[in-house]
C-alpha cells in the first residue's frame, strides 16, 4: 500500500498535439490495471477561464463533466480509458488560476503584500495540482502541462513542477513527450530538436525523468544511447513510442516499452502487481478484427476539424467493437445539403447521426437529412441540437407549421416549437451559464428509450440553452412523436422517437460523454445495431 500520494508530469516539447493526453491517460490505464487508484488533470496555459466559449474550430470539442464543468477534450479520452469520471478540478485554465488569486487580492486575503506570479500564481497552481491527491481517493495524480516546453504561457506551470520535484522529492517524476524526426534524404531519426527541448526545461530547472519519444520508424538502441547521455536519463528511461493504427493500442505499446514499470521504479514502488488488461485487449480485438463493416453519415457544421466532434467518433467505435462491426464514418457538411441533392448524398448510407452545435449555418441541410431519414425509413439520431432539428422538421412538415423553428435561429418565428429555457432568458454573461452537467431523465416504459436503457431512471450530461417547447407537447404526440424521456423536475422534454419507425430517436443530452471502452453507450451500441439490421 503507498503512503503517500505520487504525481507524475507529463510535459511536450519540440511540437504540439504529440498525444500527451493519450500517453498520459495510457500511463493511466497501466497502473489502473495492476490495481493501483489513478486520476489525471490537464492543465490549459490559455486565459479563457474555460474552453465553453472558444469555436470547435480553434480547440476542437468542449467535453463536459457529471459536476457541468466545461473542459478540454482530453478529459474526454481520460475518463474513455480509466472509465472513472472526471470533475472540474481535473482541468485548470491559466485563466482560471488568475481569477481565484484577484478574486483573493481583492478580498484583502494576502495582508498587503504584492501579489506577484511568484510565488502567489505558482502557489495556486500548486494548489491545484494537490487539491486531487488531497482528496485520498488517488494513489497517482498524473498531471498534463498543456503547449509545448519554451511556450511563454506555460513558464508559470514549468516553474511550479520544479517547486514539487524539489518539496516532494521522491514522490514526484516529470515525463518528456518529445518528437523524432525522420529525414527521407538522410534516411535517420534525428535527436537534436529532443535534445534541444530537454535542454530549455533544464534552463527552467527541470530535469525530466523518462523520455518518451514519438517516431514513425523503430528508435535503435544506438539512438536512446545518445539522448540518454546528452539528456541526463537513464538509458531504459528513453521510451519509444511508434505511431499507432488505433489510439486503444497505445496502452499496450507502452507496456511493452516497460513505462509503467520505469515510473513506478523512479517513485521507489517496488513489488507491482501484475499487469490485468484481458478486457482491454478483448475489446482491442474486436475493434480490430471486425467480421463486418457499415457506412454511416455525421452531419455537422465543423467537420472539416473531426475533433469537433471527438467524443461522437469514439462512442461510435465502441458501438461498432459490441456489433463486431468496422463502421466508416461519411463526415457530411450540413450546409452541403439541400432538399434537392439529399438523395444522392445520403441514400446509400446505413444510417445518419445529426451532431450538436450553436448557430443558424448549416440549420436547414441538417432538417432536409431529417426529413429523408423520417420518410425514408434510415435509423437516425440527433444528439442536442440534432434532436431541436428533428423538433422542427417534424412541426413543419408533419403537423403543418410551415413557420416552426427555434427561437436561437428565427427569435421571431410565430412557431418556437425550440424556445429558451426560462432561466436563461436573463443571462448575461456566455461562459459556464448554460444548463451543463448530468441530470435526471425518466423513461417512459415501453419505448424505444426504455428499451435501450433497461430502466426507468437515467442521467445524462447536458450542455444548452434552448429546449423543446411544452406549450407543443400535446400536437406532437396526437401526431405520433412519442416524447419518451422527460426531466422530473422541471418537466423537460429529453428524448422524442418515432414508434412507427426502425430507429429513430433525438435527445436532447450529450450520450456521448459518457461512452467507455468498458461501458460503450447503449444508446450508440443500439443505432449501429438498427444500422446493421
Amino acid at each position: 500500500m503507498l503512503t503517500n500520494t505520487k504525481y507524475i508530469f507529463v510535459t511536450g516539447g519540440v511540437t504540439s498535439s504529440l498525444g500527451k493526453g493519450i500517453i498520459s491517460a495510457s500511463l493511466a490505464k497501466l497502473l489502473q490495471a495492476r490495481g493501483y487508484t489513478a486520476t489525471i488533470q490537464k492543465l490549459d496555459p490559455y486565459i479563457n477561464v474555460d474552453p465553453g466559449t472558444l469555436n470547435p474550430y480553434e480547440h476542437g470539442e468542449c467535453y463536459v463533466t457529471d459536476d457541468g464543468a466545461e473542459t478540454d477534450l482530453d478529459l474526454g479520452h481520460y475518463e474513455r480509458f480509466l472509465n472513472t469520471p472526471t470533475s472540474q478540478a481535473n482541468n485548470v485554465t491559466t485563466g482560471r488560476i488568475y481569477q481565484s488569486v484577484i478574486e483573493k487580492e481583492r478580498k484583502g486575503e494576502f495582508l498587503g503584500k504584492t501579489v506577484q506570479v511568484i510565488p502567489h500564481i505558482t502557489d495556486e497552481i500548486k494548489n491545484r495540482i494537490k487539491a486531487l491527491g488531497n482528496t485520498g481517493k488517488y494513489q497517482f495524480v498524473i498531471t498534463e502541462i498543456g503547449g509545448t516546453v519554451g511556450d511563454i504561457e506555460s513558464l508559470p506551470y514549468i516553474e511550479a513542477v520544479r517547486q514539487l520535484k524539489w518539496e516532494l522529492e521522491s514522490d514526484c517524476i516529470v515525463i518528456h513527450l518529445t518528437l523524432l524526426p525522420y529525414l527521407a534524404t538522410s534516411g535517420e531519426l534525428k535527436t537534436k530538436p529532443t535534445q534541444h527541448s530537454v535542454k530549455l526545461l533544464l534552463e527552467y530547472g527541470v530535469q525530466p525523468d523518462v523520455l518518451v519519444c514519438r517516431s514513425e520508424y523503430p528508435v535503435t538502441k544506438d539512438i536512446k544511447k545518445k539522448l540518454a547521455l546528452f539528456c541526463n536519463v537513464a538509458q531504459d528511461a528513453v521510451i519509444e513510442a511508434l505511431d499507432a493504427s488505433t489510439i486503444y493500442e497505445v496502452p499496450l505499446l507502452m507496456e511493452k516499452e516497460n513505462l509503467d514499470l520505469i515510473v513506478l521504479k523512479k517513485l521507489n514502488v517496488s513489488n507491482p502487481p501484475e499487469v490485468r488488461l484481458d478486457a482491454w485487449k478483448n475489446f482491442l480485438n474486436k475493434l480490430t478484427n471486425p467480421s463486418k463493416e457499415i457506412h454511416i453519415g455525421l452531419i455537422g457544421k465543423y467537420v472539416e476539424l473531426k475533433d469537433s466532434y471527438k467524443s461522437i467518433s469514439e462512442a461510435i467505435i465502441h458501438a461498432g467493437s459490441v456489433n463486431d462491426c468496422k463502421v466508416i464514418v461519411d463526415w457530411i457538411h450540413s450546409e452541403s445539403l439541400t432538399e434537392e441533392n439529399i438523395q444522392s448524398k445520403i441514400g446509400n448510407l446505413k444510417a445518419i447521426l445529426v451532431a450538436p452545435g450553436f448557430g443558424n449555418r448549416g440549420i436547414e441541410g441538417k432538417i432536409a437529412a431529417i426529413k429523408y431519414a423520417r420518410e425514408n425509413k434510415l435509423p437516425f439520431l440527433g444528439i442536442c441540437l440534432g434532436m431541436q432539428c428533428a423538433a422542427i422538421e417534424f412541426a413543419r412538415n408533419v403537423l403543418g407549421l410551415k413557420d416552426a423553428h427555434s427561437r436561437e435561429m428565427n427569435p421571431a418565428t410565430s412557431s418556437p416549437v425550440i424556445d429558451l429555457l426560462e432561466n436563461q432568458k436573463n443571462v448575461s454573461h456566455m461562459g459556464g451559464t448554460m444548463r451543463l452537467g448530468a441530470y435526471q431523465c425518466e423513461l417512459e416504459e415501453g419505448t424505444l428509450a426504455y428499451k435501450i436503457y433497461g430502466q426507468k431512471n437515467i442521467t445524462e450530461r447536458h450542455r444548452h440553452r434552448y429546449e423543446f417547447n411544452n406549450e407543443y407537447k400535446k400536437q406532437f404526440t396526437e401526431n405520433g412523436m412519442v416524447l419518451s424521456g422527460i426531466n422530473p423536475n422541471a418537466g423537460l422534454v429529453e428524448i422524442i422517437e418515432l414508434p412507427q419507425h426502425p430507429f429513430f430517436i433525438g435527445v436532447q443530452f450529450h450520450p456521448e460523454y459518457k461512452s467507455t471502452v468498458e461501458n460503450p453507450h447503449p444508446l450508440f451500441v443500439s443505432f449501429i445495431k438498427a444500422a446493421l439490421n
